[in-house]
């Protein structure tokens, strides 16, 4: 699958994955295959049982198409998004890189889906996978009217997901992580916790941050998370960073956000700057980079409560998550 187009073999495994489910008892097959139910691997976590640890990052599954049928392959949870207010194309192609030799991939989707009407459509078929919803802003709404996009997902999603997380640091739509900044910042999340808590039951809300922050914005982050009593941290979301890549270096020169192996170190020191100085004080989801067994207990002893995969998924196959838990 390498030879072909990144974006192309995406499309292309979401459509196998499908119309294999749909053979009579392919699904049974698939969970007993790859799934591990032990019940030392459940977490209580945001006051949500999860059955395991092991969730499936944003951005594999953008619009709620295949949640019921990845959750086979023996992930915990599912996060779906990132998920935009309107309906976006995201960038032009080609968008999607693999950088083999690293084990990494360069992105620039820039937000692609078809718009959170259009998951919900999909959510309200769903009986027991448990579900994150990703939330972003169009690309066409200015930063200073960003909170009204991110409250138009959240109030559509709330009855459809379990837990809910604000994406902010996305580097592939302009200035989005500008509102990473203290001020902007503090304001989106202060508003999304009073709409919160105008339900009966509110839903956790966690904050996915970039691994490229400096220490001093990492604890404003821990500031800000404290003072807007925000549920929990996503550590991390793709890098600018291009530093020791083995790969050709015309791709390693694509704009874009890159995860996988080269982001796994960085990934990790975050996760335990953000638990060491906030003394534990909010649980972290832990992603990027992770494509062994030592890496998810790497993340876990750093101070990450759940983890999440994407490029680790893609290089090392759906075996991997087996892999993970039965070494957890």
């Amino acid at each position: 699958m390498f030879l072909f187009d990144a974006e192309s073999v995406h499309h292309f495994s979401f459509t196998s994955i499908r119309l294999l489910h749909k053979i009579p008892f392919v699904g049974i097959l698939v969970r007993r295959l790859f799934s591990v139910n032990q019940p030392k691997l459940e977490r209580h976590v945001f006051g949500i049982r999860f059955p395991n640890p092991i969730g499936l990052a944003a951005g594999f599954d953008k619009d709620a198409k295949l949640y019921k049928e990845l959750s086979n392959f023996g992930f915990g949870f599912i996060e779906i998004g990132t998920l935009t207010p309107k309906p976006q194309d995201g960038n032009p192609k080609k968008r999607l890189f693999r950088l083999v030799a690293d084990k990494g991939i360069i992105n620039r989707m820039g937000f692609n889906n078809q718009g959170v009407d259009a998951a919900i459509s999909r959510l309200k078929k769903n009986m027991n996978v448990i579900i994150g919803g990703n939330i972003g802003k169009n690309k066409t709404t200015p930063n200073d009217q960003a909170i009204e996009d991110y409250l138009i997902c959240f109030d559509a999603l709330f009855p459809h997901v379990d837990y809910f997380v604000v994406n902010v640091s996305s580097p592939n739509t302009p200035n989005l992580r500008e509102l990473q900044e203290k001020k902007p910042l503090t304001a989106l999340l202060q508003t999304l916790h009073a709409e919160n808590h105008k339900r009966e039951h509110p839903k956790p809300i966690l904050l996915k941050i970039a691994p490229d922050l400096t220490d001093t914005q990492l604890l404003d982050i821990i500031d800000i998370v404290s003072k807007t009593n925000t549920d929990g941290v996503i550590a991390t979301n793709t890098t600018i960073a291009r530093d020791g890549l083995q790969s050709d270096s015309e791709i390693c020169e694509e704009t874009g956000g890159l995860s996988g192996k080269p982001l796994s170190n960085r990934s990790t020191e975050v996760i335990r700057f953000l638990h060491t100085k906030s003394n534990g004080s909010f649980p972290i989801i832990g992603v990027g980079g992770i494509h062994t067994p030592q890496d998810a207990i790497d993340k876990l002893e750093a101070g990450a409560s759940l983890l999440q995969i994407y490029t680790g998924f893609v290089y090392e196959g759906p075996g991997m998550v087996k892999r993970i838990l039965k070494a957890l």
